[in-house]
């Protein structure tokens, strides 16, 4: 047992299956059914296997001397951040579970057919709070007039006012700024003392860790002298805490980016829309990578007939229109589901079925790119000198395939990974506009860009949906990018030789 407990992984299973028990028990606790869809089941075992893999790195002096490296930049860090922030809201929406019904004495318990998250708890008051129909940000009023009879009798065209928001103002024309700038600066207040709180806790364990005093920490911090930008990291957390600090006080007074066409808030659907852009995102790159990296190198290495089946396969499946191969999957999908209703307890079994269908075939269709350029350096790789020498030495192919192509081809797929993430993740709004993407039920950047394509051209422009969700896939795209950027400089031969 002993012998045991010094693997690296030991440790992380034990906090995995801590992890897993506890999401068992505490909704049974709470009184509520936990529901695990498909994409919940990856997310766990995508979590689990980047558990272990900070294990691992942890053990190996080369890897954790790469990711220090990457540590001490600015610019990573500040990226890091903000895409952890997305992660938690994903993670979040990404625990599942139903409500038990009412039920008199004596009945079994019967549970919703709605199947709710972490997030739409946390996020209860948004998703509650549903208009009429349209409305601005921070608006009052509904957007577009209707016809209102009058208690004499007379009836007019004017601009209701709305349900929720702003029904505590007396006058909304001369209150509403007065109350959103107060309500703004209660905001930041309070954010700027939780961040601060944070911080002070992060400090301290930073001067437990170092063993060093709190306030020699603290001033080393602020000076910009320790090794990993803290400074800057720190200020980050600050702005992120404040932001959302300022939009949780407006949002419970107003519609901070407004409503959509059945009245919803677009700040709750954008924020949903986290998980859909995130599982869309990595489980599609990793459906792609194995058949990019396995097949890519192996033409590039063995060349002769390998490389020509390798070649065939790719080059046929990039003669296939990829929208038409995803609408026939999609489709197929679609016609299972129809058939064999008994299989999905809710709506939600359903469109989760159909995302992961979306992912598999993202996968399946968008790994060539990446092969055909692991192919071309694998083939400039298998002429270098020490190649050749441990061939000679008779040391087997897949062995310098992984100790000598593959960490030299890392570089290449760091890069793909990324800018295919970000392709795959605005690739959802082109596919949910032509009907082939997400289910309509699952809120997405894509339907929501999808919805509002048409208020585009009425007048007044229903705009607050585009640019919500136009915000918030630039955020997460751009701190994927730095953060990718980082990792490719630390990562590549090349660049450490000439650093």
């Amino acid at each position: 047992m002993q012998k045991l407990s010094r693997q690296f992984w030991f440790a992380p299973l034990l906090i995995l299956a801590g992890l897993w028990l506890l999401w068992l028990f505490v909704p049974l606790m709470l009184g509520v059914k936990p529901v695990m869809l498909w994409t919940d089941r990856l997310i766990v075992l995508l979590l689990a296997a980047v558990v272990l893999l900070v294990a691992y790195i942890r053990r190996k002096a080369p890897l954790r001397e790469a990711w220090l490296q990457v540590f001490r930049q600015r610019r990573a860090m500040i990226a890091l951040v903000v895409l952890c922030a997305f992660i938690v809201i994903g993670l979040l929406d990404s625990i599942h579970y139903r409500k038990p019904l009412p039920r008199s004495s004596g009945d079994a318990v019967q549970y919703s057919v709605e199947v709710l998250s972490v997030l739409d708890a946390v996020l209860e008051r948004l998703r509650a709070r549903e208009e009429k129909t349209y409305s601005a940000p921070f608006a009052t009023h509904l957007y577009a007039k209707e016809t209102v009879t009058l208690p004499d009798g007379r009836q007019v065209r004017i601009y209701p006012r709305l349900t929720h928001a702003g029904r505590h103002l007396a006058d909304p024309q001369k209150d509403k700024a007065a109350d959103i700038m107060r309500t703004s600066l209660q905001g930041v207040a309070g954010g700027v003392l939780l961040g601060l709180s944070l911080l002070l806790l992060l400090t301290r364990w930073l001067a437990w860790r170092k063993r060093q005093a709190f306030l020699s920490c603290w001033r080393e911090i602020w000076r910009g002298a320790s090794e990993i930008p803290w400074r800057s990291i720190f200020l980050t957390i600050l702005i992120v805490i404040v932001s959302i600090s300022t939009a949780w006080a407006l949002s419970g007074k107003y519609h901070v980016f407004g409503t959509d066409k059945v009245g919803q808030d677009v700040l709750y659907l954008s924020l949903k829309s986290i998980r859909t852009g995130l599982v869309i995102g990595t489980l599609t790159t990793l459906v792609m990578l194995p058949f990019a990296i396995a097949l890519g190198i192996m033409a590039g290495y063995f060349r002769g007939w390998v490389d020509d089946i390798i070649q065939y396969l790719y080059t046929t499946l990039s003669s296939i229109p990829g929208v038409l191969l995803i609408a026939a999957a999609i489709l197929s999908i679609q016609v299972y589901i129809a058939n064999h209703p008994s299989l999905f307890e809710t709506a939600t079994d359903r469109a989760d079925l159909r995302l992961l269908a979306l992912c598999v075939i993202l996968g399946i269709t968008s790994w060539t790119g990446l092969c055909r350029l692991l192919r071309g350096e694998t083939l400039k790789l298998r002429e270098m000198d020490y190649i050749q020498a441990a061939t000679a030495l008779g040391v087997r192919h897949f062995t310098i395939l992984g100790r000598h192509v593959m960490p030299n081809v890392l570089h290449i797929v760091l890069i793909m990974v990324v800018l295919d993430f970000s392709g795959l993740v605005l690739a959802e709004a082109v596919l949910s506009y032509v009907g082939v993407g997400v289910d309509p039920s699952t809120i997405s950047w894509g339907n929501m860009i999808n919805g509002a394509r048409l208020e585009l051209a009425r007048e007044p422009v229903v705009w607050w949906s585009l640019i919500a969700a136009f915000c918030l896939m630039f955020t997460l795209v751009l701190a994927a990018n730095l953060f990718a950027d980082a990792v490719r400089d630390a990562f590549d031969p090349r660049l450490r030789e000439q650093a």
